[in-house]
């Protein structure tokens, strides 16, 4: 099995990526794992890796700590759970889609889209991705992507807007067409981008100023407006399904958990009469099927383990990439810094980035402030990104203190 070496480059199980603790797999669910399953690919992560699964921002399993022996081998464990998966172009459905009501079923879309993306064969980037979502509450906007479809209501009935190159607030509207006819226009969309050379990406199409190719490719649709905002997607707490059971939304903190607190998670959600789990954007985890009545004795059973089960949780606020040693490019342990920074957080400060080095892959956004590791230290950085030049440089020993009197100081009312 060869590992993959180049950077932008995007781990799968039978391609993983080559990071500072070893290898790193990846698993895209596409519908909730039954317990017994999800139970089996922990066992699989602890005995073939480290033990360490990251849930991403993207709501992917990764796995890492992997060999060269032994990544073949967690590769075929994982086969046989028949765990429900993509393994071609990521397109993403929000993730209750399947047992919510909503103006239209994502997961099917989604399904089909894959589909005709598959039999086109294009050469494509592995960051190329698609979202597909319905207009729940657990929508998809704070997810980057290639091709946006995004339910609406019309006088015609429900329908797909479509954007490209970004979020949900910053990607290019292009048209409003038929769900059915979802899957040949992304396909005529990813036409135009591959003609731009198995690199291209959306955004970089758009931002040489080649939006009449993407046009082109819907001509004969109604045009859109851009999309209209909406309130955060939340999936921590309590959410309605169609069968009047919930969904619990729970985050392991900072986007990581133990393969034993795993387990143990899933052996105490299946007491509390959950069916399946199903990560979720946002480094979530959405326990599916338990009662309301039940909803709060599980969450305070999980609790002690460590996972997020409040909103409000300060851990929710600072997003830490592994760092050093597990990644190798990593200068600071980001996520060693981020269990200090955490518990000296003021309330009502904004989103804190623990970047180990400047390529800011955990949250390639602008956050109210971000720590960028380097030679130098712990750089600060307000209201920008990871590429941005650090203000000042502080020694990893005294970040906390100065991350919270820097958030402090943005919280507390001007005076004069």
């Amino acid at each position: 099995m060869n590992a993959s070496l180049r950077r932008g480059a995007c781990p799968g199980l039978s391609v993983p990526m080559a990071t500072g603790d070893g290898l790193l797999a990846r698993l895209m669910p596409i519908d909730g794992i039954a317990l017994d399953a999800f139970v089996a690919f922990c066992a699989a992560a602890r005995r073939h890796g480290n033990g360490t699964i990251e849930v991403s921002a993207r709501g992917s399993l990764q796995v890492r700590g992997l060999t060269d022996a032994s990544a073949s081998e967690f590769a075929a464990a994982v086969a046989v759970l028949a765990i429900p998966a993509s393994d071609g172009v990521p397109v993403a459905a929000d993730p209750l889609g399947n047992c919510t009501d909503g103006m239209i079923d994502s997961a099917a879309i989604a399904a089909r889209v894959r589909t005709a993306i598959a039999s086109a064969c294009f050469a494509l980037s592995p960051k190329v991705s698609i979202t597909v979502d319905r207009g729940g509450p657990l929508h998809l906007d704070a997810l980057a992507a290639d091709v946006k479809l995004r339910a609406v209501a019309t006088t015609r009935g429900p329908m797909l807007h479509v954007a490209v190159g970004g979020n949900g607030t910053s990607a290019t509207p292009l048209a409003i067409i038929p769900p059915d006819d979802a899957p040949e226009i992304v396909t005529r969309i990813f036409s135009v981008i591959s003609s731009h050379g198995s690199a291209a990406r959306a955004a970089d199409i758009l931002r040489r100023g080649s939006i009449g190719a993407f046009r082109s490719a819907v001509a004969d649709a109604r045009n859109p407006i851009a999309f209209s905002p909406r309130p955060a997607a939340e999936p921590i707490g309590t959410h309605p399904l169609r069968d009047g059971s919930v969904a619990l939304g729970i985050a392991p903190a900072f986007g990581h958990a133990p393969a034993e607190r795993l387990i143990e998670l899933a052996e105490i959600a299946g007491a509390h009469g959950v069916r399946s789990i199903r990560p979720a954007p946002g480094r979530a985890l959405l326990l599916v099927g338990t009662t309301a009545e039940n909803a709060p004795a599980l969450a305070a059973a999980i609790a002690p383990l460590g996972f997020i089960t409040c909103a409000d949780d300060p851990r929710r606020r600072v997003i830490a990439c592994p760092g050093k040693p597990a990644c190798a490019s990593g200068f600071i342990e980001a996520r060693e810094l981020a269990v200090q920074i955490a518990a000296r957080l003021p309330p009502g400060s904004g989103v804190v980035h623990i970047s180990g080095c400047t390529k800011g892959c955990a949250h390639p956004m602008a956050a109210t402030l971000t720590v960028v590791g380097s030679e130098r230290g712990c750089g600060i950085v307000r209201d920008s990104t990871a590429h941005a030049a650090p203000s000042y440089y502080i020694a990893p020993a005294e970040l906390a203190p100065e991350v919270a009197r820097v958030t402090r100081e943005s919280t507390e009312p001007a005076h004069g």
